[in-house]
């Protein structure tokens, strides 16, 4: 039975579950460690940092509740391969109420589809660092919720320890280019639209002219009539 958040209790169900069907011959445990450090760690540790996690932050002073698409995670892994055993080391990162300025740092909630995608992040990297296997693509969109306004660094906890975050990763930027790249793509180019209407603007004198002709040819014909 589960004793801490209920958060933390959905982090390990889906961690393990996950595992096992990537991993069904080693045994992972998943622990959540406040005192984490980026780039500290020790012999045979590896390091996955998650920079665009989505989450939702209350403030146990105020009640004062909030959204960030900012939410960093960091997370040490290490594997024993002779035991058949790996343990995964876990810190999300806390953010500060800009409502009641208090020092109380709180932890966010999020929601279990995208704890469920930041996992699946966790073990692509973790194959590829512990296993040395082809982990396959990354799930950069995980924040799925819209952002709430512009990251306030001064109230980030990450941001406070030199943790830099919010700019996008070069992933999220290759991503975002192939995919302007297919949407310039389904859509008639400026130079397709000019030439139609090129031609549209050249039938048309087409059709005027031609009615002026008959106009004439009319007119030619009854002057001829009466003479």
């Amino acid at each position: 039975m589960c004793t801490t958040s209920l958060t933390t209790c959905e982090w390990k169900k889906v961690f393990y579950e996950k595992m096992e069907v990537a991993k069904p011959a080693d045994s992972w445990e998943l622990i959540m460690d406040p005192n984490l450090k980026l780039d500290e760690l020790a012999p045979g540790w590896k390091q996955y940092l998650e920079q665009h996690a989505s989450g939702r932050f209350h403030c146990s002073w105020c009640w004062h509740t909030w959204q960030s698409t900012h939410v960093v995670i960091l997370f040490h892994m290490y594997l024993d391969r002779e035991q058949r055993a790996g343990s995964v080391r876990m810190r999300v990162f806390k953010q500060l109420c800009h409502e009641c300025g208090t020092a109380r740092l709180d932890e966010s909630s999020m929601l279990e589809e995208n704890i469920e995608s930041l996992v699946d992040n966790l073990i692509t990297s973790l194959r590829e660092q512990c296993y040395e296997e082809d982990g396959g693509q990354y799930r950069i969109h995980v924040a799925s919720r819209p952002d709430a306004g512009p990251h306030r660094s001064e109230f980030c906890e990450a941001c406070q320890e030199g943790v830099v975050h919010w700019k996008p990763s070069e992933k999220l930027l290759e991503e975002e280019a192939i995919t302007c790249t297919f949407s310039g793509a389904s859509k008639p180019s400026a130079q397709e639209g000019s030439g139609y209407s090129f031609f549209s603007l050249r039938w048309c004198l087409f059709g005027a002219a031609l009615c002026l002709l008959i106009v004439y040819l009319q007119f030619s014909f009854r002057s001829s009539a009466f003479l």
